[in-house]
């Protein structure tokens, strides 16, 4: 009897999803609806000798959206966190995570989502509505908003629940408050490179980068990239950012097509298929680049100690390896 007793609560525990597994990472429940798991920094040297299943366990985010679930990957490259949150018809507070907390036995303190830290969301779903400590800002398709540092209540929702707002979050750690800030594509700093002959003509949208728009960030920067039809190649020539990180996430990526995405040093690259909606971390070692089987957009985010757009190092398409 007290077998059967043990095997019932421990299947009760496992349903109620307090911890998962996402391709071989562990993923720990938050609260009913909210789901993290932690990733470690990696040294380039180790990731070069990853199989593939590895490759994708380290830098692959599979599941970013879900409906009425908020779900975080919390790098430990810049402590980044990348987040989507899919609201139906009931909106959804963005909480803390417990790695984040401050002390847990006092109570709340350090307990609010951006205590420390400084938020970007750019919607990618229906028409959506993020409420900042009692002001509403609807965000329709590829409007963003950045929230300062300080923000205490935080939630999102979907005006249509049968069109449900996607909305895509990157946080980074943050020494100042700044104000928060509505950015439509018509307010960006909005990009024409590439073109169609070497299959890169794309516009890239400057939403969250410190003083367009009248945006002031601590360290995030954020932004949308579209592919014109007929091009396929993003970021290129590849590059890597020493003193940042970045990740991309991959979507209108068209049913039955898929995103072939590089990283690595760029002697020692490696490829990694992504399906729409699926998020991969870039550290500062490694470049980022894609390919995809048809056009494509994507949101780029970063976070390091230079917010100057431009500090990269090249990697020249003849040496990459």
């Amino acid at each position: 009897m007290k077998k059967t007793l043990l095997t019932i609560a421990l299947c009760l525990v496992a349903g109620m999803g307090f911890a998962q597994e996402w391709d071989g990472y562990e993923v720990k429940a938050e609260n009913s609806y909210t789901n993290y798991n932690v990733r470690h920094a990696s040294n380039p040297m180790d990731a070069k000798h990853y199989d593939t299943k590895r490759l994708r366990g380290e830098y692959l985010i599979k599941k970013v959206f879900a409906p009425g679930e908020v779900n975080w990957t919390y790098t430990m490259f810049d402590r980044f966190l990348i987040g989507g949150a899919e609201p139906t018809a009931t909106p959804l507070a963005l909480t803390s995570i417990a790695p984040l907390y401050v002390d847990k036995s006092k109570g709340d303190n350090g307990r609010n989502l951006l205590d420390n830290r400084e938020l970007g969301i750019i919607n990618i779903g229906g028409k959506g509505t993020v409420t900042v400590d009692g002001k509403s800002y609807d965000l329709d398709f590829q409007e963003a908003l950045y929230v300062g540092k300080g923000a205490k209540d935080i939630t999102v929702a979907s005006k249509d629940a049968s069109n449900p707002a996607k909305f895509y979050m990157n946080s980074a750690c943050a020494h100042k408050s700044y104000p928060t800030k509505k950015v439509t594509l018509k307010d960006a700093n909005n990009i024409k490179a590439g073109s169609m002959k070497e299959s890169n003509d794309r516009v890239i949208h400057q939403l969250i980068i410190d003083g367009v728009a009248g945006v002031h960030t601590c360290q995030l920067q954020m932004g949308v990239t579209e592919l014109k039809e007929g091009s396929v190649w993003n970021t290129m020539p590849a590059h890597t950012h020493l003193r940042r990180m970045e990740t991309y996430l991959y979507y209108k990526v068209p049913e039955g097509q898929k995103i072939c995405h590089l990283m690595g040093e760029p002697q020692e690259t490696r490829p990694m298929w992504l399906n729409n909606e699926q998020a991969v971390i870039s550290p500062d070692w490694s470049i980022h680049c894609a390919a995809g089987t048809s056009n494509y957009t994507f949101i780029w985010g970063m976070a390091g100690e230079n917010l100057v757009y431009t500090d990269m190092q090249v990697a020249k398409i003849p040496e990459l390896e």
